[in-house]
């Protein structure tokens, strides 16, 4: 078992507390490819991004334990303690951490999966951007969730706050993979960013948009997979080995909303996504993605072409897309769940 030392603990107003931890001693090192290394320097960034920020900046204070202007030390990186209310809503303890098996394509329904999605396919994919709108939706019960990602092809915090999260897996999701760093495999490398932990603030109803931007791309040099928060804040990376089909490239970019309908009440659940309202109802009432590029063979980050979008239960949630100068690519998507259309 890996041994953290804790250096301290943070307690943070949505109730977490954060743990400083050896950046040695995080737990993707305890995996046998990793044991004794140390996070590797960043990567060279994809052309066509040019990031203008550094840590300490304004961009890393947007999670609610570091609203106090608390940070950990250098050397360490912040880790979400898992409690023990986190381990009772897991099914078993094989499962904590982990997303429900299903199949590998999010463009059907499976498992009570919903989606509304953005996607692009066919050709070589090293990465992908975006930025995500960013609200708190409203889910019905402890054992659905509503997110908002990017995948390169509420279950398990017990709260409605929204938060930042990673998530892997080599197997489409059956015995590979967890949300963060509750196993081996995505490496942290910053100490101003907990994994896991609450986004704040977030977007209202005919009032203030916000919205955090997101690039992953793949390592020309290394071949491991990088994430970069903001204007230039890496996070971390997936290393390469985790990964078979996404050693070389991948072959979809899917970016886009889903949620868990468990029909607990006989009915389609009334578990928002987005902002709970209908993509047609635009800026400042409905959800968004803008600026969606992706990294093509020469570490270039360029537009999307051919972008298609799909809902598979549009009377529950929706999508509508577009192009402009100032958003590039982007979309509306989202819905309230149960309606009169959606019963």
């Amino acid at each position: 078992n890996l041994s953290f030392s804790f250096l301290s603990d943070q307690q943070s107003p949505d109730g977490d507390v954060i743990d400083c931890v050896p950046s040695h001693q995080q737990p993707a090192f305890d995996h046998p490819q990793l044991k004794g290394q140390k996070p590797l320097d960043p990567p060279e960034r994809p052309e066509g991004h040019s990031p203008a920020s550094t840590a300490g900046s304004a961009e890393e204070n947007f999670q609610a334990w570091r609203l106090s202007g608390e940070s950990c030390p250098e050397g360490t990186i912040p880790i979400r303690r898992t409690s023990e209310e986190d381990m009772v809503r897991a099914s078993s303890f094989r499962s904590f951490g982990k997303k429900l098996k299903r199949h590998v394509r999010r463009d059907t329904n499976s498992n009570g999966h919903e989606h509304a999605v953005g996607y692009v396919s066919g050709d070589q994919y090293y990465g992908a951007k975006a930025s995500i709108n960013v609200w708190a939706p409203s889910v019905a019960n402890q054992y659905e969730f509503s997110l908002s990602q990017m995948w390169v092809s509420p279950e398990l915090y017990g709260d409605n706050y929204p938060r930042f999260f990673t998530y892997w897996t080599t197997d489409a999701y059956q015995a590979t993979g967890c949300y963060n760093l509750l196993c081996s495999g995505f490496v942290q490398t910053n100490n101003r960013i907990a994994i896991g932990a609450a986004i704040s603030p977030t977007s209202s109803y005919t009032g203030g948009q916000f919205d955090i931007s997101l690039l992953i791309w793949k390592d020309p040099k290394h071949g491991n997979w990088w994430l970069e928060f903001g204007s230039g804040v890496l996070v971390g990376y997936w290393p390469s080995f985790l990964f078979t089909h996404l050693r070389e490239h991948a072959t979809m970019v899917q970016f886009g909303g889903e949620t868990v309908n468990s029909r607990a009440s006989g009915f389609h659940t009334a578990t928002q996504m987005g902002s709970g309202h209908f993509a047609g109802e635009g800026f400042g009432k409905a959800s968004y993605f803008r600026n969606l590029q992706v990294v093509d063979w020469d570490n270039n980050l360029i537009p999307l072409s051919n972008l298609k979008l799909l809902a598979d239960h549009p009377n529950c949630y929706d999508i509508q897309g577009g192009i402009n100068r100032v958003w590039g690519d982007y979309f509306y998507y989202g819905g309230p769940g149960r309606n009169i259309r959606c019963p």
